[in-house]
């Protein structure tokens, strides 16, 4: 074939190429469209109906029974960051969160080294350090509510104190804290141990030779390894922790605790809708607390993605 006959071909082929994956491509997305269509019909129904349905009764003072709501506009938006008590909760939970966040990703990280370098017994400790994640909340709340009791309690009794755990505002948020530690730790030892077994075990055996110890094999190779499983579980823990509930209430006997000290965003929420009734007003404070989930994580992605370019 001459080099004019190429010349002119060769975008007919190249046209032909391109129509040929549009129709793969095509072909494909109609192929696996059926098998997506489940998940985005559920989605549609129990995330995005809701969350359009809540903004909309947001401007509205809907009640309970959802009948004769009328339009307000922002009224609601405007009383909630007038509203001192939706404040305190928020700060209630962020407080948790500051406590939480930092001692949980110490904790799995060290339990996860504990149960990696352990030779005997090893599926024990696994179980041991992941079996309280296992259990609901409300066996959670009420077991350490009961070692909690300054009468009967046994954290009192061992340690010979005489602590007023639920019923001090000081030490209430503690207490529920250390449940939380207690209780969900082991998802984050999970995904550290998984982590650490994924380590290359030659980069230990060079660092070796090179006379390295233990703690700079750890600083050097352990923890640059573990960065992003480390901004995975401080991500998914900051969500978790914002949106505490379960313990808090189950251990204050359904309550906001002594003096309001553990009445969190998400109680506050329920409290404003299913006690006093103002569903329009809770949908408002939920939009607002929606947004604040939103700007944690959308800063996360942008902090991890700023981090992969700057490795580049």
């Amino acid at each position: 074939m001459t080099t004019s006959a190429q010349t002119v071909l060769a975008p007919a082929r190249a046209k032909t190429a391109v129509h040929s994956a549009t129709a793969r491509r095509r072909q494909g997305f109609q192929h696996g469209g059926w098998f997506v269509a489940p998940f985005l019909v559920l989605f549609a129904l129990f995330v995005i109906w809701p969350l359009l349905r809540g903004v909309y009764l947001s401007f509205t003072d809907a009640n309970i029974s959802g009948e004769g709501a009328s339009f307000v506009g922002l009224d609601n938006y405007r009383e909630a960051l007038n509203d001192p008590l939706m404040w305190d909760s928020l700060g209630h939970s962020a407080y948790f969160t500051l406590l939480v966040v930092p001692c949980i990703t110490v904790m799995a990280f060290l339990l996860a080294m504990l149960a990696h370098h352990i030779e005997r017994g090893k599926w024990l400790w696994r179980l041991c350090f992941f079996m309280p994640f296992l259990l609901p909340s409300t066996v959670a709340g009420n077991l350490w509510q009961w070692l909690f009791n300054p009468g009967t309690g046994m954290i009192n009794h061992v340690f010979g104190l005489e602590t007023p755990w639920l019923t001090d505002k000081s030490y209430a948020m503690l207490a529920v804290v250390i449940t939380t530690l207690w209780w969900t730790v082991g998802f984050s030892f999970l995904l550290y141990l998984a982590a650490l077994q994924g380590i290359p075990g030659h980069l230990y055996e060079a660092a070796k030779l090179d006379g390295a110890n233990a703690w700079h094999r750890m600083v050097h190779i352990t923890l640059p390894m573990l960065r992003n499983v480390t901004g995975l579980v401080i991500a998914l823990q900051i969500l978790a922790s914002l949106q505490v509930f379960d313990q808090a209430v189950v251990m204050m006997d359904f309550g906001p605790g002594p003096e309001g000290s553990t009445r969190t965003f998400v109680q506050y929420t329920l409290e404003e809708g299913f006690t006093s009734y103002r569903v329009g007003y809770a949908s408002a404070i939920s939009i607002i607390f929606f947004v604040l989930i939103a700007a944690v994580a959308l800063a996360r992605m942008w902090l991890l993605r700023n981090r992969e370019e700057d490795g580049r």
